[in-house]
């Protein structure tokens, strides 16, 4: 006998919906190439600038919600979880860099969303650098936090222990929110899409990119080089990318420092110069380099 596609629809959201609401933001479900996606919206009307968050390697969209929720007060927000994770269905086959760069598009498209402004961390990262490779005009500017991947995540026993490490690193409620997302993303997986994530030419799309690219490292991130290495990279050829370093922040920068990223994104999408947090007597942000390309800051 045949599947009834809606009532799978209806039981997989049913089971995958908890009693209480893990935001302010809208919890919202669609359709997208038969797969139900699930995603958060805000309710700005639609005439304020678009920002999509996308979230890292086997988790969903809810450890980005500190930051999304601080700036939907000003942008039209979305935080999906991409098919095969969260609350989100699978596909048939494991999806790879620019599978999900795809099904990010179809998400839009969904959604009725022509331009967007892409806020991501770790595997997000290349997801949007992949996205503004194959979609440029969607893509107004593009916001890489921790990104992850490359040749300093492999083989996958040492990004285990990167990953062991910042687990320390991260305030411990991030392993509540975590834990979940990762036993439901499952081991087989982890391994294909780990495989995918370290062979993705991560450096090379993101200097080819002709939008402007805010890029904000953490000091105390595990999974990445140090932020001289990274600026001694990115300074190579002339391009469009903004760096900057929030000083004493591990890997998850979205949830552990959402009001200086907040305030670090603000300042970004309307070209004003990177300045500490108002207040803020803690961590220190500040920029470390600017591409020939990147729109000069104005006050």
């Amino acid at each position: 006998m045949a599947k009834n596609p809606e009532k799978a629809s209806y039981r997989h959201r049913a089971r995958m919906t908890p009693r209480r609401p893990a935001s302010a933001l809208a919890e919202r479900w669609t359709m997208v190439d038969g797969v139900d996606v699930f995603y958060r919206e805000s309710a700005n009307p639609p005439d304020a600038r678009v920002m999509t968050h996308l979230h890292g390697f086997g988790l969903s969209g809810r450890y980005l919600l500190p930051t999304a929720e601080l700036l939907a007060d000003e942008f039209h927000t979305y935080v999906p979880d991409l098919p095969g994770f969260g609350r989100s269905g699978k596909q048939g086959a494991a999806l790879d860099i620019p599978d999900l760069a795809d099904a990010a598009i179809r998400f839009l498209d969904d959604r009725g969303v022509g331009k967007t402004s892409v806020v991501g961390n770790s595997m997000g990262c290349p997801v949007i650098v992949e996205l503004a490779h194959r979609y440029p005009e969607r893509v107004e500017r593009a916001v890489l936090v921790s990104p992850a991947g490359g040749i300093h995540n492999q083989p996958l026993r040492r990004a285990m222990s990167q990953l062991a490490k910042d687990g320390g690193r991260e305030p411990r409620r991030m392993v509540t929110v975590a834990t979940p997302d990762y036993l439901r993303f499952g081991v087989p997986s982890t391994f294909k899409m780990f495989k995918a994530l370290t062979q993705y030419p991560s450096v090379q799309r993101l200097l080819e990119l002709k939008i402007p690219t805010l890029v904000v490292l953490g000091t105390r991130d595990p999974l990445l080089p140090g932020p001289e290495r990274i600026k001694e990279v990115a300074s190579q050829d002339q391009n469009h990318v903004l760096l900057v370093v929030l000083e004493g922040a591990a890997h998850a920068i979205n949830f552990s420092h959402p009001r200086e990223l907040a305030h670090v994104i603000r300042l970004f999408m309307d070209d004003k110069p990177i300045t500490p947090l108002p207040g803020s007597a803690g961590e220190r942000v500040f920029e470390i380099f600017r591409g020939a390309y990147h729109p000069l800051a104005t006050d």
